[in-house]
């Protein structure tokens, strides 16, 4: 693979580009195994967060997959059979347990966290709320955002344990879709969710941190009950729909 031009657009975008092209013209074949990302870091001269950001987006798109303990590979063909029922985690199960996990790992994070890792977490919310950003983009800053604070506690299992229960999103159709559909309710500013965080951690209060954390995970979970609301509003408004339009028909062939 040729290394991505390093003046252009955002390095990951461009990593991301190569490791795509890389696959479309058989370097990597369906069902490989990618090279680690300390080895992709050196061939494109870059930093491992940033491999990591290019293989984060290109699972997103279903392109590649993490297997624990094993590495990345190349998806096979979409063709292939649908995932395992045990992995179409739904939204709301996804949600709970992060909010349960992350309000502690904030919790830890507060006693541990650097100044340097705060103005990092505040460089996050901006690039989440940079109108020019894709919705691509801002997704993997605000993953980004939540595995800063968990690598905070300076705990490898952590990491994994957040990192994975992020990423049950990306081997789920049902729970990308729920997900999708709450970002389109939500009430308050996302932004000032993640400020108030990283306003708790930097005071290094773990109580403060942790219901920080827990009150904006919770509010994911009231856009996730709304959003099921809606939805089963419309589903009832078409059911009405149809069954009006049926009598209708009815009462017309009677009175022919």
């Amino acid at each position: 693979m040729s290394a991505p031009v390093a003046n252009t657009g955002r390095l990951y975008q461009q990593v991301a580009a190569t490791i795509e092209r890389a696959v479309a013209e058989g370097f990597y074949q369906p069902g490989q195994r990618l090279a680690s990302e300390r080895d992709l870091a050196e061939e494109f001269g870059v930093s491992r967060p940033t491999v990591r950001r290019a293989v984060i987006a290109l699972e997103m798109r279903g392109l590649l997959e993490s297997r624990q303990g094993s590495g990345v590979y190349v998806r096979k063909s979409t063709a292939a059979a649908p995932p395992p029922r045990e992995l179409d985690i739904g939204a709301f199960d996804q949600a709970e347990a992060r909010r349960l996990f992350e309000g502690e790992v904030a919790a830890l994070a507060a006693t541990l966290i650097t100044d340097e890792e705060l103005a990092y977490l505040e460089s996050l919310v901006a690039e989440m709320n940079n109108e020019k950003a894709t919705k691509e983009q801002s997704e993997i800053a605000d993953r980004q955002f939540h595995a800063t604070i968990a690598r905070a506690t300076r705990n490898a299992a952590i990491v994994r344990v957040v990192e994975n229960t992020w990423d049950l999103r990306y081997k789920s159709p049902l729970c990308m879709q729920m997900l999708e559909r709450a970002r389109d309710v939500r009430r308050r500013p996302l932004k000032d969710e993640h400020l108030e965080i990283i306003e708790s951690l930097r005071t290094r209060d773990p109580k403060a941190a942790r219901t920080a954390m827990q009150a904006h995970l919770g509010g994911l979970i009231e856009n996730l009950l709304l959003t099921a609301e809606l939805q089963e509003l419309e589903q009832t408004r078409e059911r009405l729909a149809a069954k009006r339009e049926e009598i209708e028909r009815r009462a017309l062939s009677a009175n022919t």
